[in-house]
């Protein structure tokens, strides 16, 4: 029996204008009421969940960051902070990329030092806290991780100046123009075991949806897994199922309902 459901946003249970379909919340509210909880797991900023979801924030179980930083009925139940040492390096690094820009994601904003407009629309999309500063290296707030906006593509680029790090810190391509660095345990894969022990779930009662390669963590946290049909080859090759149907047409909403979930 499925006693959690486990989503991520972007290219999952988002389509690619990044709306979501509004017969989520008729299934949302059923799932509830069989006692199945609910969980957002994404690399966006909590704030920017939170205003998503705002008329069901007491029912949801959120994983932002990533898995870096869960939080249920507004109160914190796991944070995995990226040190800070690190993260003045990871800052510095992200400066002399071309075509990038560096976001450095804490608990209570998002600081970037650069203004360029094409960025700033970007970064808007997925960090609803978003503070200005003068220098990264000083920004004082616990950090969830540095995430670089690489509008050259991340996976080719501004990868490679963070993959001799991969051993010891979480380098994750979380899409197109995104790639996101947080401490080595740091995953939505953790997080979903800290919520599982938390309400005493276990991976059989456990039913995951992904896409992209910072879910892959993701599919080893459930037996119920699945990459979307529209999702990278990579998080195919981890997952126990894929969906019949894609972001854009519903899928993990049709599965659910597959399922008999609902």
């Amino acid at each position: 029996m499925i006693k959690l459901i486990v989503c991520d946003m972007d290219g999952t249970l988002l389509d690619d204008r990044k709306q979501l379909n509004e017969e989520f919340w008729e299934i949302q509210e059923k799932l509830t009421k069989n006692g199945i909880r609910f969980a957002i797991a994404s690399g966006r900023q909590y704030f920017n969940l939170l205003e998503q979801f705002s008329r069901i924030k007491d029912q949801l179980i959120f994983l932002a960051d990533n898995g870096s930083y869960v939080v249920y009925q507004e109160k914190e139940v796991h944070t995995n902070a990226l040190d800070r040492a690190s993260m003045r390096q990871f800052v510095e690094i992200g400066r002399k990329i071309t075509d990038a820009y560096v976001i450095v994601s804490g608990k209570n904003s998002a600081y970037v030092e650069n203004t360029d407009e094409r960025f700033l629309h970007e970064a808007k999309k997925y960090f609803k806290r978003m503070e200005i500063v003068e220098n990264l290296t000083q920004v004082e707030d616990t950090v969830l991780k540095v995430t670089i906006c690489d509008f050259r593509d991340s996976e080719t680029n501004s990868y490679l100046h963070y993959q001799t790090f991969k051993d010891k810190y979480k380098v994750a391509i979380a899409g197109k123009i995104w790639l996101d660095i947080s401490d080595w345990a740091a995953n939505k894969g953790t997080a979903i075991s800290k919520i599982q022990e938390k309400f005493n779930i276990s991976k059989d009662e456990t039913l995951v949806f992904g896409d992209y390669l910072n879910d892959i963590e993701m599919m080893s946290a459930a037996t119920y897994s699945y990459a979307m049909k529209n999702a990278h080859p990579d998080i195919v090759k981890a997952a126990s199922f894929i969906t019949r149907q894609d972001n854009n047409n519903n899928g993990v909403i049709e599965t659910i309902k597959e399922l008999q979930l609902v």
